[in-house]
């Protein structure tokens, strides 16, 4: 039995239910059932502004979406109700407990294979600080709350795929983030990804931390000393791993097909290629959870939020990246 694929409402003083809504109406994204888990009152409010001809259909459970007419949306509501003058563009703790009982409930649903996968509109941080939950965004929640002790951040768009060996952490402690250990692990996680997305065996290719990839030791040695040995120990282990590669060249030559997942070495050297191919379609991908997860690559954008101009590409292209992964036609 086919699966709906649950939208969470991502932060509703925000952008997330304009997007969903526009998603759902939208005749070009794929023809899955959805189930949106949110707030009623904030997505007939999002409907009214961007899509008027949806109908919104409130549901007991996420097998009761499958029986959803066409050109409707499923409903899973919260546990209570907000507001409906709940203001736009502004933090609101209301509005960060909303967003986190959303990502909740969908994540239970997901662990319980009751859901075909996860995709998520933008949090606020501020908004869930607010709300008291003590997390900074949703790749902690999805670790946190389904047990999985390790993940990876992959950002993907229909030219690249992009993991991560470091994150959110400055450009210093990046580099001493470049570990064997470290290597290994994103090695191992870009190898799952891939698989994830049907590819019997994934092209692993490793961008070098340093200038040519240190240039025989003439621009450091990290990446002979440290990255060289992870992707040897990779190779003993059956991932078809490469590199390291100059970091300037690689991306391009993913894109014309030589590779099929990159890993880079930090958040900067990873992110701006793919945002510069456009960041309405980038997609960020939480790699290593029991379940597939997909996400916008942008915010909340509290400052177009209530006049229905935001793009809902990204969302789109996160739904079809999530598909694509599970494995649906």
């Amino acid at each position: 039995m086919s699966l709906p694929f649950a939208l969470t409402l991502g932060d509703p003083a925000g952008v997330g239910p304009e997007l969903i809504c526009k998603l759902a109406a939208d005749p070009a994204r794929p023809k899955v059932p959805l189930l949106a888990i949110g707030d009623l009152g904030i997505l007939r409010r999002a409907a009214g502004i961007v899509a008027p001809g949806l109908t919104l259909v409130t549901v007991d459970t996420p097998e009761a979406a499958l029986s959803v007419p066409p050109g409707a949306l499923a409903v899973l509501p919260l546990s209570a109700p907000l507001p409906a003058d709940l203001p736009f563009g502004k933090v609101d703790a209301r509005a960060g407990a909303a967003a986190y009982e959303s990502l909740c409930i969908a994540i239970d649903l997901a662990m319980e294979k009751r859901i075909a996968a996860i995709v998520t509109p933008p949090l606020h941080k501020e908004a869930l600080k607010a709300a008291g939950v003590d997390f900074p965004g949703h790749t902690e929640i999805l670790a946190a709350r389904s047990n999985t002790p390790d993940v990876a951040m992959m950002l993907a768009n229909d030219e690249l795929r992009v993991l991560l060996v470091s994150i959110h952490v400055s450009l210093r402690d990046a580099i001493a983030a470049v570990t064997p250990e470290a290597e290994l692990r994103a090695l191992r996680f870009a190898h799952q990804a891939g698989k994830a997305y049907g590819i019997a065996c994934p092209r692993v290719a490793v961008a070098g931390l340093n200038p040519h990839a240190g240039e025989g030791g003439l621009f450091g040695h990290e990446d002979a000393e440290i990255i060289a040995p992870a992707i040897a120990a990779a190779q003993a282990e059956g991932i078809d791993a490469s590199g390291p590669w100059p970091g300037d060249t690689i991306f391009m030559r993913a894109r014309r097909g030589e590779f099929d997942i990159v890993v880079a070495q930090y958040h900067d050297q990873g992110l701006i290629p793919v945002k510069y191919l456009g960041i309405d379609h980038g997609v960020n991908i939480t790699v290593g959870l029991p379940f597939v997860r997909t996400s916008v690559d942008h915010g909340t954008a509290f400052d177009i939020a209530g006049t229905g101009t935001a793009d809902a590409s990204s969302l789109r292209t996160a739904l079809e990246q999530a598909v694509a992964m599970v494995g649906e036609t």
